[in-house]
């Protein structure tokens, strides 16, 4: 009879006389039916590189591995290395790094793999709630081989991470994630169905990469997109005038300039529309002093 992966974490943990580290943030997944239907969305076959961000005890890696070429693990837990090198020992097709993905490039690591841009890169991960974003803004900023990415984050940060305009949910990381990659929420996850079980429900999304529209100032843009969601309930005219310290009448002589109302708020404005908005403020605040 096939040990099911309930069993198979209580043997790991116990044998290995291991527990789950808060400051990882580890929660061990339970139910073969999530995994599967997670591997589903990751659309991964034979010809597929899957990137795991924290493999944990392998429960996701051992499906990953049945469907994919190859997977590149990134384990920060020295306690689980000789653990998912047992294994997973016979599989040729396992690559296991003992890093701190914060601290890695990426593209490097495919490359020194003889991998190309042309190559079916995916991150498939359960990431840790507390570094969610700084992961994925650090992956998204830094590497151009990745194709997609097929995460399981907090129910809440998913939605945001998802959402579209107009929208409660809709801030300042929908629109960055709007900005790279096309974005989609693909289900609800229980916390029943981890060991130990978070706090929260947690969701599956996936993320597919894009080259993004040219921008003059990417750095301004990121900006002034952070400020424009600054206190959600005022305008956007509000927090722009209060976040770069210019005179409210000014901010909305550009907005009506640009086609835009002035009581409009940051949710009722796509990517492209944030991007407009940017740059003519770009030009107006700093541009036109230097010239």
């Amino acid at each position: 009879m096939k040990e099911s992966l309930q069993k198979r974490t209580h043997r790991l943990l116990s044998s290995n006389h291991l527990q789950a580290k808060k400051k990882y943030g580890q929660n061990y997944l339970t139910d073969a039916n999530v995994i599967e239907r997670i591997v589903d969305t990751s659309q991964v076959d034979q010809s597929t590189t899957v990137i795991e961000i924290g493999p944990g005890l392998g429960a996701l890696t051992q499906k990953l591995l049945e469907k994919s070429k190859q997977v590149i693990a990134y384990e920060i837990d020295a306690t689980l290395i000789p653990v998912l090198n047992r294994e997973f020992s016979e599989s040729p097709h396992f690559i296991l790094k003992h890093q701190d993905i914060l601290k890695t490039s990426i593209d490097e690591d495919l490359k020194a793999l003889g991998l190309t841009k042309q190559d079916p890169i995916v991150v498939v991960a359960n990431l840790p709630y507390y570094i969610t974003t700084p992961i994925l803004t650090k992956l998204l900023e830094e590497s151009t081989m990745i194709n997609r990415y097929t995460l399981m984050a907090q129910y809440e940060v998913a939605r945001r991470l998802t959402a579209d305009t107009n929208t409660k949910d809709y801030n300042a990381l929908s629109v960055r994630m709007h900005y790279k990659t096309t974005p989609s929420f693909a289900f609800k996850v229980s916390k029943n169905v981890f060991m130990p079980p978070p706090n929260v429900d947690s969701a599956i999304i996936t993320l597919t990469t894009k080259k993004p529209p040219k921008i003059e100032n990417e750095a301004f843009f990121l900006d002034f997109v952070q400020r424009a969601f600054k206190q959600k309930r005022k305008t956007l005219a509000n927090n722009i005038s209060a976040g770069y310290n210019v005179d409210k009448a000014r901010v909305n002589a550009l907005l009506e300039a640009e086609g835009f109302a002035t009581n409009i708020r940051a949710e009722g404005i796509d990517v492209k529309g944030f991007i407009k908005l940017s740059e003519a403020f770009y030009k107006t605040l700093y541009v036109t002093h230097e010239t």
